[in-house]
């Protein structure tokens, strides 16, 4: 298991590893409106060197910012189609946000295969939408009272994604926490956050500025940084289970792939 957490006032990322992984994020300010998330993309650093990149995802696919039990060491992503449920707490309006995300996110992963169900059923990610007021009881139902009481002991959380794992590091299944009441901004941003952690890149760093997985970053949309380290993570090459060796074996041709993807989407120079 590995747990992430977001606090006020700064973003404080604690990555815990166990059986499965878990990340909880909260708020870092009170920016609660869309013009929040306009001035980022304006202020969005677009322009990185190879070794600026493949920083980041090592850095982030690997290893685990509080490690309790189980292995860290090996790349851990979905290798089947993504399907993502809502279980709504009455806020369409979230629920509609949160198809836009997930359609985003589709958008930006070349060979990720992610896209809304209606059916919990056919759901590998389920995202839970809950009130403010609910959220540290959904939490105990999700974890049992005593890892709760470590969760809520060590953070504030405003939301949470864990995933679990077969002994490949082919991750399962996941489930997403995410409050409804905060706004604008902060519904977005764990949103992306969440869910992009919950397909593999669970680790958090402190030393690589650009990316939403470093406890001092809100981004609140899918910036270019973060697109090409999922876009790394899930080229078929990176397969789960690989170590750091492995990866780097392949890397510089699939890095040269994924720089042009990532330029193509963005409109960027390649």
């Amino acid at each position: 298991m590995r747990a992430s957490f977001r606090h006020q006032p700064l973003l404080r990322t604690l990555a815990v590893v166990l059986a499965c992984v878990v990340t909880v994020d909260v708020a870092r300010t009170a920016a609660t409106e869309i013009p929040a998330i306009a001035s980022r993309q304006r202020a969005e650093k677009k322009t990185f060197t190879d070794s600026e990149i493949t920083e980041g995802f090592f850095k982030t696919a690997f290893g685990a910012e509080y490690h309790l039990a189980g292995r860290v060491d090996r790349i851990r992503k979905y290798d089947m189609p993504v399907r993502v449920f809502a279980d709504s707490a009455g806020r369409a309006d979230r629920k509609a946000q949160l198809a836009k995300v997930v359609d985003d996110i589709g958008l930006r992963i070349a060979h990720l295969d992610i896209a809304m169900t209606s059916s919990s059923d056919d759901a590998n990610v389920v995202v839970n939408l809950v009130r403010d007021r609910d959220l540290s009881r959904t939490i105990t139902n999700f974890y049992g009272s005593e890892r709760a009481k470590e969760i809520r002991s060590s953070l504030d959380p405003q939301c949470l994604s864990g995933f679990r794992k077969n002994e490949n590091f082919e991750i399962q299944h996941s489930d997403v926490i995410l409050t409804v009441d905060s706004g604008d901004f902060v519904f977005l941003d764990c949103a992306y956050e969440e869910l992009l952690q919950a397909l593999g890149p669970i680790n958090d760093t402190s030393s690589v500025p650009w990316t939403m997985f470093n406890d001092q970053v809100s981004m609140g949309f899918f910036d270019v940084y973060d697109q090409y380290i999922l876009n790394l993570l899930y080229d078929p090459r990176i397969k789960a289970g690989m170590t750091v060796q492995e990866v780097k074996a392949v890397l510089p041709e699939v890095l040269t792939d994924v720089r042009a993807w990532v330029a193509k989407t963005n409109n960027l120079p390649q």
